[in-house]
């Protein structure tokens, strides 16, 4: 049997003195594990952060450049070059525009309440069909699990037709219902929850049924506290794509009064028929409420994020 090298038999390995020898290993070096992205040592750690910078930095231009076009006149705006402080001065005329002929408080009340609704939908379908998927034995389970798979690789583009012809057979086009509902089938969601229920103990679960509760119960009063982390990131994901999606609430509605931000801002239209200043402030006003909640929930979602491997770790 191994010397237990905590007790006082052994010299110089006592336990007042081990905690500090090992902080002194670890100050030094000693025993640290290597990280295959910072090492060691000073100098991986300086690339890695010069890497992350050039990365940021590669964002935000195309970024700095919208919001600067979209302060431009538009004949500065089209003019060819690259010339960040237009000859004829900033202006607000792009913002005065979508401002003026554009109904931005209706179609953004519209945008949080779709995306609201598409978000809580989302997950409740999705994490009841992985928690079946995941815990619940029935026939024809691993196909069924294999064609949600493999419907993932589905262009949404395909699935137009087909959705707006059965919106249109069950009279719902031109409402919240027809943006919405055809939204929340996220076969994505379903895998990436089921793959997580895998991981929960089912011992945990076998406490609280012999304590009696039943499968609902066990599903909404253990699984669902302990999936907090991926439930959060599945949620931030579903409605920053709700958010930014065009195509589907431009197909499915045509009164003004239900449109959504990106939907609402593409038809807005001035006299001149120039529309690159136009069009980057409309860009950046409809990103602008999504980098605002990034802004205030900037820590809770890079946790739920980096807690749950979506961030390719």
């Amino acid at each position: 049997m191994a010397p237990d090298t905590l007790s006082p038999r052994t010299p110089g390995k006592t336990r007042s003195t081990m905690p500090r020898e090992v902080a002194r290993r670890r100050r030094h070096g000693v025993g640290r594990a290597w990280h295959p992205t910072l090492g060691t040592g000073p100098l991986p750690r300086v690339v890695t952060l010069l890497a992350l910078a050039l990365m940021a930095v590669a964002w935000l231009v195309p970024f700095g450049w919208g919001v600067d076009t979209s302060f431009k006149s538009e004949v500065d705006a089209s003019a060819s070059g690259v010339d960040w402080l237009p000859d004829a001065g900033f202006t607000l005329d792009a913002y005065r525009t979508i401002f003026g002929q554009g109904n931005l408080p209706v179609w953004a009340v519209n945008s949080v309440v779709i995306a609201v609704c598409v978000t809580a939908l989302t997950v409740a379908v999705s994490a009841m069909a992985a928690y079946a998927f995941s815990r619940t034995l029935f026939r024809g389970r691993r196909v069924l699990f294999a064609v949600t798979v493999a419907s993932i690789m589905v262009p949404p583009q395909i699935l137009i037709v087909p959705l707006f012809r059965q919106m249109l057979a069950m009279n719902l086009v031109d409402t919240y219902a027809a943006v919405i509902l055809p939204q929340v089938v996220a076969p994505a969601m379903v895998f990436i929850l089921k793959k997580f229920f895998d991981g929960v103990p089912r011992e945990l679960e076998e406490a609280a049924r012999i304590d009696g509760a039943g499968s609902f119960r066990v599903f909404w009063n253990v699984v669902m506290p302990l999936s907090r982390p991926i439930l959060a990131a599945v949620a931030i994901f579903v409605f920053i794509n709700t958010w930014n999606n065009f195509l589907w609430p431009f197909i499915s509605t045509s009164d003004p009064q239900l449109m959504t931000l990106p939907v609402g801002l593409s038809t807005v239209k001035d006299s001149t028929g120039l529309r690159n200043a136009q069009e980057s402030a409309a860009s950046v006003l409809g990103s602008l409420p999504l980098l605002v909640v990034f802004m205030l929930f900037q820590r809770r979602i890079v946790k739920s994020v980096a807690t749950t491997g979506l961030g390719g770790q």
